[in-house]
């Protein structure tokens, strides 16, 4: 259990987010240095795992590193190497790189594929393999919202014979004595400790109504019934996770210090690999192998070189190799900003301007 100011300062903010009625449950994380300096949490989610949507991108992308790690493939491998139905229609080209800079062209869900198929794993990606890109692999990046997990899980299965969700548990949760903080689907036992998701809804805003959106309105914004869905929870979905922010923060910890990837795969988790506009959402990308370069709320003049996904709702991870730092965050109240997650990264930032 950390011990600091900065642990007592995060703890406080916390309580009073909930005691506010804020924040309904919220857990924070933070290693620098290798060591542990907050394990802080509130309200409904003590010691509890929580559905955190898109924050399950930085379990896929650092698994898709360590195939790569132990010579499964490599980042220029094709993708039909491993799945050669996936050539079909214009994406025999497409790489392992493709896939972790979102530049396959498959952002979407074909649209046959609603929420309750998610859990058909191998009819899902049917559907992939069979689908047109909207563009030629390597000419745009755009967000591959749930598209991203069964790319890079259907490469983990067919390198390695096994599920991406006993691969995380192999290469990740079991080595680091984290087992149980980590999950790409729950396993039915554990169903009862997991942390439930709200949503007021005069708070969220209505999706648009426009016909010109790429992703379906399932696909882009986050929903409380969708995340407390038991057969959700139990499906192998590796666009999305059930953690806790102690095991998130302990994985990057992992990466940084080297127990997970060596020093040159480091170097390409933070390293840009496309640049663009995000064919998505219309905003500037910048992308390393499997994660948005930059922390969330840095000053416009960081120029960080951190890496990690946010999720849908508020949660928030990331590792800073620049200050050795891993952190992560998540919260059982769905809200469509990261208020949460900006407020707590600047007490951080405020600590650690203090304590260099």
């Amino acid at each position: 259990m950390a011990t600091s100011e900065i642990q007592d300062r995060i703890q406080r903010h916390l309580d009073t987010l909930v005691d506010t009625g804020a924040e309904t449950g919220v857990q924070v994380a933070v290693y620098r240095d290798g060591a542990l300096i907050v394990d802080a949490a509130a309200g409904t989610t003590t010691g509890r795992p929580v559905f955190s949507f898109s924050t399950g991108k930085n379990m896929s992308a650092t698994l898709a590193h360590l195939l790569v790690a132990r010579g499964f493939l490599g980042y220029d491998s094709p993708v039909t190497d491993l799945w050669p139905e996936f050539g079909a229609r214009g994406k025999e080209t497409a790489t392992l790189r493709h896939v972790l800079t979102h530049t396959v062209g498959l952002p979407a869900m074909p649209r046959a594929i609603t929420p309750r198929d998610l859990p058909d794993w191998h009819r899902v990606c049917g559907s992939l393999a069979a689908a047109e890109p909207r563009w030629p692999p390597g000419a745009a990046t755009g967000y591959h919202s749930y598209t991203f997990g069964y790319l890079v899980g259907e490469l983990a299965r067919r390198a390695t014979g096994k599920p991406i969700r006993d691969l995380l548990r192999e290469w990740i949760t079991a080595p680091l004595g984290i087992e149980g903080q980590l999950h790409f689907g729950v396993p039915a036992k554990s169903l009862p400790g997991v942390a439930r998701l709200e949503q007021p809804a005069r708070q969220w805003p209505a999706p648009p109504d426009d016909g010109d959106a790429i992703l379906a309105p399932w696909e882009s914004r986050p929903d409380a019934g969708f995340g407390n869905d038991d057969a959700i929870l139990r499906a192998d979905i590796p666009s999305v996770g059930t953690v806790t922010a102690h095991g998130l923060a302990a994985m990057f910890n992992a990466v940084l210090r080297g127990t997970l990837v060596d020093a040159a795969r480091l170097a390409e988790l933070s390293a840009p690999a496309f640049e663009g506009t995000d064919r998505v959402f219309g905003t500037p990308a910048r992308m390393a192998l499997g994660f948005p370069i930059g922390r969330i709320g840095a000053p416009a003049g960081e120029n960080s070189v951190a890496f990690g996904w946010p999720g849908g709702g508020g949660s928030y991870a990331y590792a800073d190799p620049a200050r050795n730092v891993a952190f992560a965050l998540t919260k059982t109240r769905l809200r469509p900003n990261f208020d949460t997650a900006l407020s707590v990264t600047g007490i951080l930032a405020d600590h650690l301007a203090a304590t260099p």
